[in-house]
């Protein structure tokens, strides 16, 4: 918020824009630990820890008490009642859907693995923007999209024949195409709100309509068995940093750096992720999988850049010339 007294018309100053390129930065770095850190409190099929459900019910909860003495922080308005339906929405997608999918597809695969799936989520906003929305896109984004979505299904194709599983898709890549899917749907909701109630209050609210779910959801999936302090530290990073602070470095840096700028910093997300599984879950680099996250990734790229519709110029400006 301006004094009165500043020009609005200014643009941000060159510190403010390297601000804003390290706030994008930080928010990535923080999203993509997302993976490795759920399936670190998850666990795997043969060694489970805390349950998808217990993880998806407890995240947003504690991210839902944060949001709850923000909210309260600074005085921030109850949303209008036009709003609450796409905030509902965002909730379904971003606070119950994506993470309870993720929870469960992390557990059968690496968080390696599913880097490469989710590496689609950009191209699948766009995408859910243009359909929901109504935004055009150029042709050439619809064929990166698709092109971004075959090179995803002959990954798992090819991971699944080399982990002997045979020549088919594994169930735990449909669990990570509907958590994309969710994440992308939840996303556009969620932006449809925010002019009116700005980036942090949008999932804020969120997680504060989610409470009456994810409190009683939480204390009846509380776990009954023992459980190492290494998950409990990964649920508590996936629930204060994952799905509610990383979003204000993240909005904080998109504001102050511009946009389209510092959105490009998305495109390292996956490969954070794989580097981030090395230390924390023991998984080792391999070049199949980095190999398929660069052509995924450079579609994406090329999507990004086409998702604008074409500027249409007008005829008098031929007239004119």
């Amino acid at each position: 918020m301006s004094h009165s007294t500043a020009l609005p018309a200014l643009l941000p100053s060159h510190r403010e824009q390297t601000l804003g390129l390290w706030l994008g930065l930080i928010g990535v770095v923080v999203f993509a630990l997302t993976l490795p850190m759920t399936r670190l409190a998850t666990g795997t099929a043969d060694a489970p820890q805390l349950s998808p459900w217990f993880v998806t019910w407890a995240r947003a909860a504690l991210a839902g008490g944060l949001s709850a003495i923000y909210l309260l922080a600074t005085r921030s308005p109850l949303p209008a009642p036009e709003h609450r339906q796409p905030l509902a929405l965002s909730l379904l997608g971003n606070a119950i859907g994506y993470p309870l999918l993720l929870g469960w597809a992390l557990r059968h695969v690496t968080a390696s693995h599913a880097a490469v799936i989710t590496a689609l989520l950009p191209l699948a906003t766009a995408a859910a923007a243009a359909w929901l929305l109504h935004q055009r896109a150029r042709l050439g984004f619809w064929l990166f999209a698709g092109l971004g979505s075959l090179l995803v299904a002959a990954y798992s194709l090819l991971r699944a024949q080399q982990l002997g599983h045979g020549f088919g898709l594994a169930w735990a890549d449909g669990l990570l195409v509907g958590a994309v899917i969710a994440a992308a749907l939840g996303y556009v909701a969620g932006a449809k709100v925010t002019p009116v109630l700005g980036a942090e209050r949008v999932i804020s609210w969120v997680c504060v309509m989610a409470l009456p779910l994810t409190v009683p959801g939480a204390l009846l999936t509380w776990p009954d068995q023992p459980i190492n302090t290494s998950a409990w530290w990964a649920l508590l990073y996936v629930g204060v940093f994952s799905m509610w602070a990383g979003f204000f470095a993240w909005f904080r840096g998109l504001a102050l750096g511009g946009a389209l700028r510092v959105s490009q910093l998305q495109l390292l997300q996956p490969f954070v992720s794989i580097l981030a599984a090395v230390p924390l879950l023991g998984e080792s680099l391999d070049a199949m999988t980095l190999g398929f996250a660069l052509a995924v990734v450079a579609t994406v790229f090329m999507g990004r850049r086409m998702a604008a519709p074409p500027i249409a110029h007008p005829k008098s400006n031929k007239e004119t010339s």
